[in-house]
């Protein structure tokens, strides 16, 4: 068997033939799974003063942070509901460590019936499945999980869930589960330039293989958005405020009106996170969605390993040439560089990200009916990899754990990335599971 090693984008386009000639299938290529060992994840960049560890710091607690109605259960903070999905960050942010995304073990189905709540937990929310929020497309809107019903610290108020048995039957129901945020800081960093620079390259390559993403912008001042699963906000700290109302119903600097203002269900003066001005030490005066912005600023990215649960070196820098050959980087870019930004462990950083950033249609399969910003309806940002070793769940919506069957699912009508996965689709079993390997190992 003649291991082709080709390190450009698409370079494959002038050598298919030799490789479909030479292309002696073998034994069946399986996901190797959740890598095993150290999580490789959830602390802070290197570079690091004194000071901004300090903030980094109280981030992580606040990040940690159970909230109840009121503040009046003990260990938790307040403003929790009338709505929510779920009661800390860390809840849907924990695989394979604070940060991450959907665990292996549901915490919103604890979360639902805490403190004596009486909310039912809907059919698509089981212990060992993914964390999800669930849209109506209809209105494009998340329409949270739970309530604040029947609860100790919510006495009087009686406000019921979705009917989201109702919402499947009329077609209007889907899904998403929350992005991991290691290395965000990073991405945040990356100039528009650099992105854009990225998208022009390889144009005649994108072209034949029928690639042609572009950026999502902010309808305000035009710059590039680039964090959520349609790149929809623009940064860290409009991400960090706009999750802790709709995720947790926390009304804050950002979004300081109840997303149900139904009397009786109001318990707290709006916003119930600001800026304290009663302390004295610096880093508990900003409010919690700065803290929640300055803790994922500085949160690592992800340690790729070079070998890992009987994988060989050999084997994952074949899967890497592969995955570069048929086109796969031509979407996930390895990397991007950051500029002169004002914290110094973020400037002039190369970003292994294995994303460009950029949203791309990816066809009918995996369409979700929603348009945020100039993404639409079949249009998704290329998922960052990096870290992919340690996810549970794949997809924006969490349909799978299995890594081949997630990339099979990128391909359907009219999706750019049809052609790759064809490429792919042709290769030896022995590459497959290379090229799988190499994932793996990010």
């Amino acid at each position: 068997m003649r291991v082709v090693h080709l390190t450009k984008p698409g370079q494959a386009l002038g050598c298919l033939t030799g490789l479909f000639l030479t292309a002696l299938y073998g034994f069946g290529q399986t996901d190797p799974s959740v890598r095993g060992g150290p999580a490789g994840a959830g602390g802070p960049i290197g570079g690091m003063s004194t000071n901004e560890t300090t903030f980094f710091t109280d981030g992580l607690s606040r990040f940690l942070e159970q909230d109840s109605v009121r503040g009046t259960i003990s260990g938790t903070g307040s403003g929790l509901g009338p709505r929510f999905n779920l009661d800390s960050c860390a809840g849907c942010h924990a695989q394979p460590a604070v940060g991450g995304t959907s665990p292996a073990v549901n915490p919103q189905i604890a979360a639902a019936n805490r403190a004596g709540a009486t909310n039912t937990i809907p059919f698509f929310i089981t212990a060992t499945g993914p964390v999800r929020e669930a849209r109506f497309p209809s209105d494009g809107g998340v329409h949270d999980l739970f309530t604040i019903t029947g609860r100790s610290d919510a006495t009087g108020c009686t406000i019921a869930q979705p009917d989201f048995n109702a919402a499947r039957t009329a077609g209007n129901l889907i899904f998403r589960i929350p992005t991991p945020t290691f290395g965000a800081g990073l991405i945040e960093a990356l100039s528009d330039t650099a992105i854009l620079n990225n998208k022009a390259a390889f144009p005649n390559i994108k072209s034949a293989l029928g690639i042609s993403g572009h950026e999502n912008r902010s309808g305000n001042d035009g710059t590039i958005t680039r964090f959520g699963w349609k790149a929809q906000n623009k940064s860290l700290q409009i991400f960090a405020a706009e999750a802790y109302n709709v995720e947790m119903g926390v009304t804050n600097e950002g979004f300081g009106t109840e997303r149900d203002e139904t009397p009786g269900c109001l318990f707290n003066s709006t916003p119930e996170d600001q800026t304290n001005f009663t302390v004295t030490q610096p880093q508990k005066v900003p409010s919690d969605i700065v803290g929640f912005a300055t803790f994922m600023r500085f949160l690592a990215p992800p340690a790729a390993v070079s070998s890992y649960d009987g994988v060989g070196a050999g084997s994952i820098a074949t899967g890497s040439n592969l995955f570069n050959a048929i086109g796969c980087a031509l979407c996930h870019t390895p990397s991007l560089t950051t500029g002169k930004v004002s914290f110094g462990g973020l400037s002039n950083q190369t970003v292994n990200l294995f994303s460009d950033l950029l949203v791309h249609n990816m066809g009918s399969n995996l369409a979700d009916g929603i348009s945020q910003g100039n993404a639409g309806p079949d249009e998704f940002r290329t998922a960052p990899l990096w870290g992919l070793g340690k996810r549970i769940f794949f997809l924006h919506d969490g349909r799978t754990s299995d890594l081949l069957n997630a990339i099979g699912q990128h391909s359907s009508g009219g999706s750019e990335a049809n052609s790759v996965i064809a490429i792919f689709n042709v290769l030896p079993s022995s590459q497959k599971q290379n090229i799988l390997n190499f994932l793996r190992s990010l």
